[in-house]
């Protein structure tokens, strides 16, 4: 499968520039208004697709405040689950008004479920492709129920190691083989030295897919740069309006945002197809290579030594890598002082 068809306007092929995808997550700090806003801000600011999450608290916790239910450490030390996801919640009830807004301004909208309650929610609304996001990799039941969906599944890798992402892989392949794997690093943000672009690699050596990208939580654009000369075909980039929210730490604003989807396209021109050619540019500068010269006077039948040829630019002779073979032949005719050594001159 060289194409994968997202809808009549996307695909994904490793033969154009990735798909870059904004994700909106909890950046919406709670407002419906600024969620919409979201959304139609990163389409402005280059987003080929836009990814929302459905979820509210019940489909991903329970409401219980000991210990146990607490995180510990990083971006959201401190924070009971109930509470962080009561916050970061998008609830169903705003979702029909924003995929009403996407048709109207032709942006490709999609989610990510957290629950099997969510995924048939999100049914009503045709979605085009579904994302596992990387900490539900293990809910085996939640993936079988998209897969069942029979559409294009984007699958988070971060935290998993290998036989849990081929359980979750043979799930969907029970039912189609439209599967596409992200690279990802759960850490919020992600340290540069725990990036690991080269596992994009591995990734696709591994689980045989066609179709490998990136999710990346830096708090820059520049891995999601890197990760193209890996052959990344979708990049996803939490996307925010203001870096105070949740995510905001890892997300990009308009401005970097814009940057990074104007640099893909130069980015994916660079990668370039591993072939060995002479490009335009090149094609002037080939007349600077070195030719063979002869650089005394000789005459009819006089041996070519070391001390009468010489290998100098430009390159209107016979070409240099001829020269140890020419050494002791004898010229063909009478040659004039700095001439361009040419083949009929040789005996």
């Amino acid at each position: 499968m060289k194409i994968l068809k997202i809808n009549k306007k996307l695909s994904l092929s490793n033969n154009r520039k990735p798909l870059l995808v904004a994700e909106i997550s909890a950046n919406h700090a709670g407002s419906k208004k600024s969620f919409l806003k979201h959304i139609l801000e990163a389409k402005k600011s280059g987003a080929d697709i836009v990814k929302i999450q459905t979820y509210e608290p019940e489909d991903i916790t329970l409401k219980q405040f000991t210990n146990k239910f607490k995180i510990k450490k990083g971006t959201w030390k401190n924070k009971y689950l109930w509470n962080l996801y009561s916050k970061a919640q998008t609830p169903h009830a705003w979702h029909s008004d924003a995929f009403k807004l996407a048709k109207k301004k032709n942006i490709t909208l999609f989610s990510t479920p957290f629950s099997e309650r969510s995924v048939n929610f999100l049914e009503k609304f045709k979605v085009p492709v579904y994302k596992i996001a990387s900490l539900e990799i293990t809910d085996l039941n939640l993936i079988k129920c998209v897969a069942k969906k029979n559409k294009p599944i984007i699958l988070s890798t971060g935290v998993a190691n290998y036989k849990e992402i081929k359980k979750a892989i043979n799930v969907i392949r029970k039912f189609h083989n439209k599967i596409i794997l992200l690279h990802c690093v759960s850490g919020y943000p992600t340290p540069i030295d725990e990036i690991n672009l080269s596992r994009i690699k591995l990734l696709k050596e591994k689980f045989k897919i066609n179709f490998i990208g990136l999710s990346d939580h830096t708090s820059s654009y520049e891995t999601c740069l890197g990760s193209i000369f890996y052959g990344a075909c979708i990049i996803e980039k939490h996307f925010s309006l203001s870096k105070k929210t949740l995510d905001g730490g890892f997300s990009l604003g308009p401005k970097d945002f814009s940057i990074l989807s104007k640099k893909i396209k130069d980015y994916y021109k660079m990668r370039g197809d591993k072939k060995f050619k002479i490009n335009d540019s090149e094609k002037e500068s080939l007349k600077l290579r070195r030719s063979i010269f002869v650089t005394k006077k000789m005459k009819k039948n006089e041996k070519f030594t070391r001390n009468n040829i010489k290998c100098l630019r430009p390159f209107v002779g016979l070409n240099s890598n001829l020269y140890e073979k020419i050494i002791g032949k004898k010229s063909n005719c009478n040659i004039q002082l700095n001439s361009p050594l040419k083949k009929w001159m040789i005996k």
